[in-house]
């Protein structure tokens, strides 16, 4: 099981922000099964959704 990142957003959005959850709550509300990890080695929170490793071959 992978992931396909949709957007990207750099962790020092302004204090009472959080842009990440926000597009993913857009995405959810459209049907996807999106979630936000954070990537530590690039410092950024990733919107990600599910994709099965079968579909990408």
């Amino acid at each position: 099981m992978g992931a396909k990142v949709l957007k990207r957003f750099p962790a020092g959005a302004p204090r009472g922000s959080w842009p990440a959850e926000e597009y993913a709550a857009a995405c959810r509300a459209e049907g996807e099964p999106a979630t936000v990890i954070m990537d530590l080695k690039s410092d950024a929170f990733l919107v990600v959704v599910p994709t099965c490793e079968e579909e990408a071959a």
